[in-house]
């Protein structure tokens, strides 16, 4: 009786998979000779689905529910074995778990960087990472195509090759779309939105679903990131005010590359300049919020402006000046009456002493001291 109790405990009455891990996708049912008893029960939880393989041929496929394993609910079995009239004693085959429910927090991100060419900024590159949810829509493709005869199949197992898959399909897409670059992190979710749809077919082919693909950064080089988040303050910036502030940057930094007396004389010069321009943009800015808060229904009449002249030295234009700055330089022999000189509304250079307002400056300096004798 001891041998007989032994051959029935060794064939399977239950059949049954109780997951208590997050990341195992297929589980093979392991049983003594794969043998299964007619009439054994096969219990199939939500999010599961049982595959029986016989022979190494998928046969009979079972949703979630409660089964007596019968001729009756095993038809594709039944036709490979060519049982016509029932069985009723022990029956080999293989029985595969896979979980159906979605596997979270999958991570990819671009290895190396992509390049791209931007109509503004030129060659660029930038990189990307994010998240995606997978779960297995179709359990004997899946099986077919990507699991085999592995026992005990985990989502480790195929990371990577989605991985990699993803991050292809992503770079083809960014290359389609054509957006400016600055266009990337103020619409992530829209460019989430449109490689998930140009992956999702790839994945249906391994028999996975890909339920959810989402991008969490984009990142590219801290001197286009600068030149973006200026170009967005523009919007909201005076121009005016931002292009006299430039101007005087730019001539302070001038004068710092100039050398000698010349190179100190100019950078007074433009010393004098960007303060004259300085000093008029918050002027402006001053008076703008004395009439604010007065509430005065007229405006004040315009100050007057500054007169300012382009000079030609050494061959190139330089400037704008203005007379007190070209003062300075004619007691520094760096202007003369014959220097060209140029104003808004002139069509041509002319010489220093064809205008009044210079000609006149050459009057109230004194001349040079004689060397003695």
């Amino acid at each position: 009786m001891g041998f007989f109790n032994k051959l029935r405990n060794e064939l399977i009455d239950i059949i049954e998979w109780l997951d208590d891990s997050n990341n195992t996708m297929v589980h093979r049912f392991e049983r003594y000779q794969n043998e299964i008893k007619n009439n054994a029960k096969l219990v199939v939880r939500e999010g599961q689905v049982a595959v029986f393989i016989n022979e190494g041929k998928l046969a009979d496929v079972f949703t979630p529910g409660t089964y007596a394993l019968s001729t009756q609910n095993l038809p594709i079995l039944a036709t490979l074995k060519g049982w016509k009239y029932g069985f009723n004693s022990p029956f080999k085959v293989e029985v595969y778990f896979v979980s159906t429910r979605q596997i979270t927090d999958q991570k990819w991100g671009t290895k190396n960087t992509i390049t791209l060419s931007d109509q503004r900024f030129g060659i660029l590159e930038i990189r990307a990472f994010g998240t995606y949810v997978i779960r297995v829509k179709d359990a004997p493709v899946f099986i077919k195509e990507i699991v085999g005869t592995d026992g005990h199949f985990t989502t480790e197992e195929i990371a990577e090759q989605l991985r990699s898959l993803i991050v292809t399909r992503f770079t083809d897409a960014i290359a389609e779309a054509e957006l400016p670059v600055e266009k990337y992190a103020a619409n992530v979710n829209e460019i989430s939105e449109y490689v998930h749809k140009i992956i999702k077919p790839e994945f249906v082919e391994y028999g996975i679903e890909v339920t959810k693909f989402l991008i969490e950064n984009v990142s590219m080089p801290e001197e286009v990131k600068k030149e973006i988040f200026e170009l967005s303050r523009l919007n909201v910036v005076d121009l005016d005010k931002l292009t006299k502030i430039k101007t005087a940057k730019a001539l302070e930094k001038a004068a710092e590359n100039e050398s000698g007396t010349a190179g100190a004389g100019m950078g007074m010069g433009m010393g004098f300049a960007m303060a004259n321009q300085m000093g008029q943009t918050f002027g402006n800015q001053q008076q703008q919020t004395q009439n604010q808060q007065k509430n005065e229904q007229q405006t004040p009449p315009p100050t007057p402006q500054t007169l300012v002249f382009h000079t030609v030295i050494n061959g190139e234009s330089a400037g704008p000046f203005t007379t007190a700055v070209l003062k300075q330089m004619i007691t520094q022999n760096q202007f003369t009456r014959e220097t060209l000189v140029w104003k808004e509304g002139m069509s041509n250079w002319v010489a220093a002493l064809q205008i009044p307002e210079i000609n006149a400056l050459f009057g109230s300096v004194p001349p040079q001291i004689p060397p003695s004798t």
